[in-house]
């Protein structure tokens, strides 16, 4: 049990054994904390408290799987940051540009953890011949969780040669790679208008059902990069996002 994460360490302790087990309001309850929903301007979620009791306040506006998160990084609040006032705005919660020392992220990892526990998801996700759109909707629904949130969860465990990375009009915003994948494979700062993440930001492409292949010179630009095809699917996020899979073929592993 060593290798057990904080929250993982809770939904065992409540004999926790299903996704749909997982009651969020309950687990916060038997933590000490209150949970109330009421409409919140520019604040996705806050908690106030003392050593022992905390009220957190989830916005009622915000879409299910958003309101989930927001709870469960609360949560992650409570456990690691007890004590203080916290206002979690939009950009605060569930971003994984966020640095790893920062509260936020801290937080982040903990409601991950409380959604998406390994020791239920890592056996689902061993059953997934590769990872496509489709397949990573799924497991977000047997764990009410969003689609961002359960491809970084895909990409941390490394069974998957992937990375996810997330581009505005702008440039990219962020991305993460599973850590078999050699350094080289480092996205591009700007979308190419190559990749059919380009099409669907810029143009009227609508999401594929399926991976489709480009030469990775339109994502990568290290030196022969075009000697290699890899997969991409992508779909679109609020506020004029894009977020794309990519899948590197064996031979680019090095």
């Amino acid at each position: 049990m060593s290798s057990l994460s904080p929250a993982e360490r809770i939904l065992i302790g409540l004999g926790i054994t299903e996704p749909k087990d997982i009651d969020l309001e309950a687990i916060a309850w038997s933590r000490g904390a209150a949970v109330r929903y009421r409409q919140l301007e520019n604040c996705e979620a806050m908690i106030v408290g003392s050593q022992r009791r905390a009220i957190i306040t989830v916005n009622n506006s915000s879409i299910f799987v958003r309101r989930r998160f927001s709870l469960a990084h609360e949560i992650g609040h409570w456990h690691h940051h007890r004590g203080r006032i916290l206002f979690c705005g939009s950009r605060e919660i569930d971003n994984p540009a966020n640095s790893a020392l920062n509260p936020e992220h801290q937080a982040d990892i903990f409601a991950s953890d409380l959604i998406l526990p390994d020791y239920l998801f890592r056996p689902r996700a061993a059953r997934l011949k590769r990872v496509t759109l489709s397949a990573a909707r799924e497991l977000a629904g047997e764990f009410n969780a969003s689609l961002t949130a359960t491809l970084l969860k895909l990409v941390k465990g490394n069974s998957f040669p992937i990375l996810v990375v997330c581009h505005n009009e702008q440039r990219r915003r962020w991305f993460h790679s599973a850590p078999m994948l050699p350094g080289w494979w480092f996205p591009r700062e700007e979308l190419d208008a190559e990749s059919f993440a380009f099409e669907m930001l810029f143009g009227s492409a609508a999401e594929s059902s399926f991976p489709r292949k480009v030469g990775a010179g339109a994502w990568f630009d290290f030196r022969n990069a075009d000697r290699y095809e890899i997969q991409e699917q992508s779909f679109l996020l609020p506020n004029q996002e894009v977020l794309t899979v990519l899948t590197i073929p064996e031979e680019g592993l090095g």
